[in-house]
């Protein structure tokens, strides 16, 4: 298996000055880590000023931590927040190893998690980020204080055969530029996407310039999910192109020990920033819950 990497130097580039102009449009952060694992090196931002127990967000596919820019400012309010550029995806950080499986995806998370002393943190995934937070819940949980998933894919029900042409129309060259604007369009359930958009731009630049060598997720078993039980909040969209959502609504609510499932039905995949007032809001009442519940405590 080939590593993930940008396909030329000026591709790179190109890519860079769309990140540096997205992240731009975030809170400052208050701390930036490069930490190094068997795999790369994982770079990690943190917002917020220390108190709770620390939220740490996983993006989804190309996302990198601009794709939280509607999410930050409320979650950040609250605590400290540890945003990670997952190792494998265009964005600041670097893979130098294969990630062949989910395992090797679930050790350099937790080596990230060791590195910052994280002992234990409320983790937040969406989309792919949502299947490796759910991954690490399954693999490597000691360290969870509660999960929350937003709309993940490949966890609760199977990617449909539509979303998996529509991704290899992307990679077909002479149309795949024309196949990225329609992919993330459609995908975010919108008519089409603003140009100016900071969180758009830097997933269609990740895509075209980033040649990303990951395993396809895998979908959990039912003994798998049963095995989970930390607290889990997951947000499903109903709308969501990426599985059927009244699907992975009952499969989730079926097998969660612990589980709060939530379809929401006019809601799209990018439930998380056409939602953002509301999502912030649910989240930040579950972590509420959580510690109050259970006393957590750093």
């Amino acid at each position: 298996m080939t590593l993930g990497g940008f396909i030329s130097p000026q591709a790179r580039v190109e890519y860079d000055t769309a990140y540096d102009r997205g992240f731009a449009t975030l809170p400052a952060p208050v701390e930036q880590h490069d930490v190094p694992t068997a795999f790369g090196t994982a770079r990690v931002y943190r917002f917020g000023e220390p108190g709770p127990v620390p939220v740490v967000l996983l993006h989804g596919r190309a996302g990198t931590t601009i794709m939280w820019k509607p999410n930050l400012p409320a979650l950040a309010a609250r605590g400290p927040v540890y945003a990670v550029d997952l190792i494998g995806e265009p964005g600041r950080s670097e893979q130098t190893a294969p990630i062949r499986n989910a395992e090797d995806q679930a050790a350099w998370l937790d080596t990230v998690f060791t590195t910052l002393a994280l002992r234990k943190m409320h983790l937040v995934g969406y989309s792919f980020g949502g299947w490796v937070a759910a991954n690490q819940a399954v693999r490597a949980p000691d360290r969870l204080a509660s999960l929350t998933l937003i709309d993940p894919v490949q966890t609760f029900a199977r990617f449909p055969a539509s979303l998996l042409v529509r991704t290899a129309l992307t990679l077909v060259p002479g149309i795949r530029r024309r196949a990225r604007s329609s992919f993330l369009a459609w995908i975010s359930g919108a008519a089409e996407v603003a140009e100016d958009d900071p969180v758009a731009t830097v997933i269609n630049e990740g895509m075209r310039t980033y040649q990303i060598a990951l395993p396809t997720p895998t979908l959990f078993t039912d003994a798998q999910l049963h095995g989970v039980t930390v607290p889990v909040l997951a947000l499903i969209a109903g709308r969501s192109a990426i599985h059927d959502g009244r699907r992975a609504a009952t499969r989730a609510r079926e097998l969660l020990p612990d589980g709060r499932v939530e379809l929401w039905p006019a809601a799209t995949h990018a439930i998380a920033g056409e939602s953002a007032t509301e999502v912030n809001a649910r989240v930040l009442e579950f972590l509420a819950e959580i510690e109050q519940r259970g006393h957590v405590r750093r």
